[in-house]
């Protein structure tokens, strides 16, 4: 039971991390979630696991901001092998040519399949499945400058000094 816990709880992070390394534009961090031989499929990418790492990062610089929020996370465990699915809402903001702010918004689950090797738990197969969408214009609140799409981001030395 302690290593069933240990392996959903370590799965977990790595569904978190994915999240923060596309956040974060870390994309170190974001290969280390999916398995060397990994594949992807978003719909618009089908590839590497890892070459979607590369991809949506540089795709990411082009919004002035995004955040990622995964919630509903069911993990199946079966010894070195599981399955899971997490819901995901994906908000990003871009403004074209000085016009208004435009906000992205996906609801989306991620269906992956994850395999332990050498100890290490990482998505094999990764499928993210869109149940709806929306594009608004939206007018900021204010102007946000202490977060970071980078290592400047004060989350980083916070986690750092926990270590």
């Amino acid at each position: 039971m302690a290593d069933d816990a240990a392996d959903r709880l370590a799965i977990l992070k790595q569904i978190y991390r994915y999240c923060r390394s596309v956040d974060r534009l870390d994309v170190p961090l974001g290969h280390a979630v999916f398995h060397e031989d990994s594949t992807a499929d978003f719909g618009s990418y089908k590839g590497s696991g890892r070459g979607w790492i590369d991809f949506i990062c540089e795709e990411h610089r082009k919004y002035l901001h995004h955040s990622h929020q995964v919630t509903n996370v069911i993990i199946e465990i079966d010894g070195d092998r599981a399955g899971s699915e997490s819901y995901v809402t994906a908000t990003l903001r871009s403004r074209e040519s000085d016009g208004p702010v435009v906000q992205f918004q996906f609801w989306a689950r991620y269906v992956d399949r994850w395999s332990k090797r050498a100890g290490h738990w990482a998505i094999d197969t990764r499928e993210c499945v869109i149940d709806f969408d929306q594009r608004c214009e939206v007018t900021p609140i204010g102007d946000h400058q202490r977060a970071r799409r980078d290592i400047a981001d004060p989350s980083y030395t916070a986690l750092e000094l926990a270590r």
